[in-house]
Order: structure tokens, then sequence, then C-alpha cells
């Protein structure tokens, strides 16, 4: 059987980019999102991949007993995960004013950004441990944060809270795995096209055209997925627990 991957929130955005490129690298996929299974059911055909290749599981992974039925349905369907890529994010409902902040939307961010990623990795890891007797890369646990682990946006603060704590979180992991030959990566996106920013479009748009990336365009879901795609294949090896940033030089500072 190929490589197993789970992707949380792989049938949208910057997990599908990540399921493409992964498909493209011959891996079987277990997509991951909180939409019913006939509503993604166009997106799977779509990935032009062979149906004992790929499987969907609606879940939540801020709720428990949702993460562990994702991890049970992945063990069940492919009897193995060689990478677990914690991508499904939301950003802070209301964009409020942490002037405003409203505890029960925190506590929602929390749940979903980083509770979530934190434990559906610990109930993975056990899976990913045992597939390694017989696979042919390393086994990989990828945190997909952002950039606003670095810059500061009032109106989401418990958004760049959550995303500023994956950096520690691929930190724990990488080093409480490291004896089982798993690598931990966090990689940072900086502004990429997807349904999550398209209502900051015309924002970003002059933001970009004034010089706010070195690289001057929107990132595209494609450019995390090759850079995801490098790390769970072993194409960076020795480089646990680092920050791999796709931001286009948006984080460089200069005089």
């Amino acid at each position: 059987m190929s490589k197993v991957a789970l992707i949380t929130g792989g049938a949208r955005g910057i997990g599908l980019g990540i399921a493409k490129s992964l498909i493209e690298a011959g891996w079987s996929l277990m997509l991951n999102g909180v939409r019913p299974a006939d509503q993604v059911s166009d997106v799977i055909k779509q990935l032009d991949i062979e149906p004992e290749r790929i499987d969907y599981c609606a879940a939540n992974i801020g709720l428990s007993e949702d993460r562990s039925r994702l991890i049970d349905t992945t063990r069940e369907r492919f009897g193995r995960l060689d990478a677990l890529i914690n991508n499904a994010g939301i950003t802070s409902p209301g964009r409020k004013d942490i002037l405003e902040a409203d505890e029960e939307a925190f506590d929602t961010v929390v749940g979903v950004n980083l509770k979530g990623p934190f434990f559906l990795t610990k109930l993975a890891a056990p899976l990913i441990i045992e597939s390694q007797s017989d696979s042919s890369v390393r086994g990989s646990v990828i945190f997909v944060s952002s950039i606003s682990a670095e810059f500061v946006s009032v109106n989401r603060g418990d958004y760049c809270l959550t995303k500023a704590a994956l950096g520690m979180c691929t930190k724990l992991w990488a080093t409480r795995l490291a004896e089982f030959g798993i690598d931990v990566y966090e990689v940072r996106p900086g502004v990429i096209k997807s349904d999550m920013t398209s209502a900051v479009t015309e924002k970003y748009d002059k933001l970009i055209e004034e010089g706010l990336t070195l690289d001057r365009r929107w990132g595209d879901p494609s450019d995390i997925g090759l850079a995801v795609r490098s790390l769970v294949d072993g194409q960076i090896p020795y480089a646990t627990g680092q920050v791999l940033k796709i931001d286009g030089g948006m984080t460089i500072t200069s005089l």
C-alpha cells in the first residue's frame, strides 16, 4: 500500500492544495472537514485519484469524540498512517477588537486551532509509530500555522494566539516523537488566496501591490502543497522541529 496521509481541512483552500500535491507524489489520503461527505464528493472526484487511495471523514477536530472517530476511521480504512497534516483552522468569529473579545468565541477558536491539533497528534502518534516498521519514509507531523503567529491583528486576537502557540506545539511534539524517528514541522503560510481570505481580497491586493511581500503576488494553496510534500517525502532531512515560512518574503524586515 502507498504511504497514507491524514489532512484536516483537506477538502478546500490550503488543505486541498496539500492534497493535490500529495496525490501527485503517490500518497493515499484521508481527507477531513466539517462538511457532510455528499457536499465534498465533487471535490474528491476532481482530484482524479483511484477510489481505493482516498477517503473522507466529516469530523470537527475541536471535539474529542470526533477526533477519536477520525483516527479510528483512518485505521479501519487504510490500516496505517505515515503523515498527519494539522491544517484545519477557523478565523475569529466576527473579527472583534480585543477590547470586545467574546469568551465563547475565544474557546471555539482555541478548540479548533490549538486544542484540536494537539490532541489529534496525541491520538495519531501511536498509529504513525506502528506504521514505521514497513515505511519507505520517516513518519511526520505537520502543523500549518500562519504569519499571524508573528503579525498582530487586534481584531483577531484569539486566532493570532493559537497560531503562535502552534510553534511551541511543534517543538513539543518534535522532542517527544524523536525517539520513534518521527519528524515534526511547522509550515507558516503568508497571505494565501483561499476562501478564508476572500473577504479581504481588495485589502491585500493593494498591500501586495505596495510591497507587502517581496514576491509581489498572492500565495497559492499549491505553494503550501509543494512545501508540505517536500517535508513528508523526506526531502528536507535533519530539520525536525523547524519552521518553514512560505510567505513570499513578507516576514523579512529591512531599513
